[in-house]
Formats: C-alpha cells, sequence, structure tokens
C-alpha cells in the first residue's frame, strides 16, 4: 500500500505534484543516487538503528542525525527539512567569503 499524500505538504512536494515531467526527471536521477554503496550503507545503518528503536514495519517516524552524532526519531517532514537547511546554511557562508 502506497503511503498517504499528506494534508500538509512542502513547497517542493507542491512543485512536483504541479509538475508531473520534472517529478519523472527527479525519479530517475534519485533512483541512479540511491544505488551507490555509500547510500547503500546509509540506508542499512538507519534501518538496523529503526529495527532498535522498534520502529521498523510500523511506518510512522525516521530516525534523524542530530549534533554529536546521536540518531533520534523524528517526522520525516523534519528531517528531510534539516538537510535543506544545512545546504542553505553552507551556501550562505561560501556566498561570504
Amino acid at each position: 500500500m502506497a503511503p498517504r499524500k499528506t494534508k500538509n505538504p512542502g513547497r517542493t512536494t507542491r512543485y512536483y505534484r504541479k509538475n508531473p515531467e520534472a517529478y519523472k526527471k527527479k525519479l530517475a536521477n534519485d533512483t541512479k543516487e540511491n544505488r551507490s554503496p555509500k547510500d547503500k550503507k546509509y540506508r542499512r545503518e538507519l534501518a538496523m538503528k529503526r529495527r532498535k528503536a522498534g520502529l521498523m514495519g510500523k511506518g510512522g517516524k525516521d530516525m534523524c542525525h542530530k549534533k554529536g552524532g546521536k540518531v533520534v526519531p523524528c517526522s520525516s517532514k523534519q528531517n528531510r527539512a534539516d538537510g535543506a537547511r544545512k545546504k542553505a546554511r553552507l551556501a550562505r557562508r561560501r556566498k561570504k567569503r
């Protein structure tokens, strides 16, 4: 069964729902990236942590990496937003230099 669509989608989700061609391109790119050994290892590690936390196979929360290497449960929307926030922060730093 496919996951339910969120009632409060983020900006990127709204964009891809309105632009199916761009979404197809994104899926092709993601598929290529997710095949890398580095990404597979990363997913394996998070899956082990989800299993240990009792979240595996039940849907719900993701495991988020926090400062200091700690991994804690959090919503998938928040988890993905953290990555975008990091990228934006790095871009601002580069711009100042």
